[in-house]
């Protein structure tokens, strides 16, 4: 017969193994947890539509700054790195801070082919290009905002009067939508100078996830399709004379093939959930393309030698400027209120 010893030390050791275990698991269950993205960052993120006509799709975000060149007044900014990329850009802010222009390599009269972007393919990803970038504040007690940042390597502008205006290289959009306790509240859609906010129920989806339109050539975010004129800031109209269009041509699904970042905004920080993905890009100050050409440039074409007609307009700025801890959904503005609306309009 076995000892009564020879029964207790097992189970001893497996006692103690167990509370060993239950011990680290939640430990580490909780870093993984830390290190994830939040799961309804996910199930709820935007699908955008792209214009059927639209020439310019979704670019990678480090092609853009491997095709530029940094400059302040027209000229190349000395001691910069060389080559530039996404792990070094925000060493500009030392050399030029807001002043610094990525301006590109190329003459963008001759539409080089990395201003095309890539054309989502029947996924919705965008292959062999970053496109999108989402960036995480958690504002604590369950309430979280999710920016969906979308890159274009080049923004067409309108046509007024036979003759295009404000176009630029680079293009920021972004959605952002307001979680509390994992549920979308409120989403908003950024449209040139500002843009509209809707209630989440408000608004198109498929499935669970909100969907969006990207207008031909300016990328202006819409929550509906068809004709937008955006005339006077802030307002949608069904039609004007400085109009914006949308429709159903092909679907691109932005987090396919994103960036996934938390931001801190005590510290102004962000660090990347997979732990490998540039961050440094993300404090970069200056513009995202070239420096608005003067009158003296051959390119340069005003209605009337009205500044607000130029057809060149210079670069736009990055995420970092994109109010990434705002008190509202909407974009802060001066003198303007947040209107949430709870159906869907121009």
């Amino acid at each position: 017969m076995a000892s009564l010893f020879s029964y207790v030390v097992p189970v001893l050791a497996l006692t103690v193994c167990l509370q060993q275990t239950s011990q680290a698991l939640p430990m580490e269950f909780k870093k993984r947890q830390a290190a994830a993205v939040p799961p309804f960052v996910l199930t709820y993120a935007p699908k955008i539509w792209l214009q059927s006509q639209d020439p310019y799709f979704p670019s990678d975000i480090g092609a853009q700054v491997a095709h530029t060149k940094p400059e302040v007044n027209y000229n190349v900014v000395n001691g910069a790195p060389n080559p530039l990329t996404l792990d070094n850009l925000a060493s500009l802010n030392d050399l030029g801070g807001s002043s610094v222009y990525l301006t590109s390599v190329d003459d963008i009269t001759k539409n080089p082919s990395w201003l095309k972007g890539v054309k989502p393919d029947g996924n919705g990803k965008t292959n062999g290009a970053t496109t999108c970038a989402v960036i995480v504040n958690d504002h604590g007690s369950g309430n979280v905002d999710a920016y969906y940042m979308y890159f274009y390597a080049y923004n067409q502008g309108n046509t007024v009067l036979g003759q295009e205006i404000g176009d630029h290289v680079g293009d920021w959009e972004h959605n952002m939508i307001r979680f509390r306790d994992g549920v979308p509240q409120a989403i908003w859609y950024s449209q040139h100078n500002y843009g509209e906010a809707f209630t989440y129920a408000a608004v198109e989806k498929q499935g669970q996830r909100p969907v969006g339109y990207s207008a031909k050539g300016t990328h202006a975010t819409y929550a509906t399709t068809g004709t937008h004129d955006h005339t006077i800031p802030g307002l949608n109209l069904p039609a004007g004379p400085i109009q914006d269009y949308c429709d159903q041509g092909t679907l691109w699904d932005p987090i396919a093939s994103a960036y996934f970042y938390s931001y801190d905004a005590a510290s102004n920080t962000f660090k990347a959930y997979d732990g490998a993905s540039p961050t440094n890009w993300l404090q970069y100050l200056g513009k995202w393309g070239d420096q608005q050409y003067p009158n003296s440039d051959p390119r340069q074409k005003k209605i009337f030698n009205i500044s607000a007609t130029a057809k060149y307009t210079g670069g736009p700025t990055g995420p970092q400027d994109k109010s990434l801890n705002r008190p509202d959904v909407c974009l802060p503005k001066d003198n303007t209120a947040c209107f949430v609306s709870p159906f869907l309009r121009p």
